[in-house]
């Protein structure tokens, strides 16, 4: 599971026609490239059923992230999965990390990703107060929980980790309270991009 401590996250986005070899080649390099990368705390990856491709791996620092980077068996590994790719492969950076709920477990049977762009990141810090996490948690026991990452531009990544796909479709026709659609909708005024959801199709949750 996630800790909470403040962490250096990478979101690598890309797109394949090869969801399998990608779900192998991350198990190759849980077995084989993770083990010395110092300051990795774990990492969560998938493929739509449209074959976009995400990656948010979560390092203790950037200088943890770095070093991984310019490690020979990364780059090594990189040069064997580069050709599972169509076109650019985008990396970005946050370090304004936020989770909620439980945050994460390996244990998820479903995740989401999300991609919206923040206009006033102070407005909305925290992304899910207290009230609305206790909301939440009372109303939607199919969410586990999960992460934001807000890069320096303004782009929001975010993470949600269900107990499972139909725990989640069911949840989402949940009526939830007035309370919580006013805060949800004053939320909204801060972002002035519609969230996109992608739903990963077939995913994998690492850790150390």
């Amino acid at each position: 599971m996630f800790g909470q401590r403040k962490t250096c996250v990478q979101v690598v986005k890309g797109r394949t026609n090869d969801a399998t070899g990608l779900s192998e080649a991350a198990d190759r390099w849980h077995r084989e490239v993770a083990p010395g990368a110092r300051g990795w705390l774990g990492s969560t990856g998938g493929v739509t059923d449209d074959g976009v491709y995400f990656n948010l791996m979560r390092f203790d620092s950037p200088r943890a992230a770095h070093r991984n980077d310019r490690r020979r068996e990364q780059g090594q590994w990189w040069d064997q999965v580069a050709d599972l790719f169509e076109g650019e492969v985008t990396v970005e950076e946050s370090t304004d990390v936020e989770t909620f709920g439980q945050g994460g477990s390996d244990q998820a049977g479903f995740v989401q990703i999300l991609r919206t762009h923040v206009r006033d990141r102070e407005a909305v810090r925290p992304h899910v107060p207290e009230e609305a996490q206790r909301t939440l948690t009372r109303l939607r026991p199919d969410m586990i929980g999960g992460m934001f990452c807000i890069h320096p531009d303004g782009t929001c990544t975010g993470v949600a980790y269900f107990t499972s796909l139909e725990a989640a479709r069911e949840g989402e026709r949940t009526e939830m309270p007035p309370d919580y659609k006013a805060w949800r909708d004053e939320q909204m005024t801060h972002f002035d991009q519609e969230a996109v959801f992608y739903d990963l199709d077939e995913f994998w949750l690492q850790s150390p």
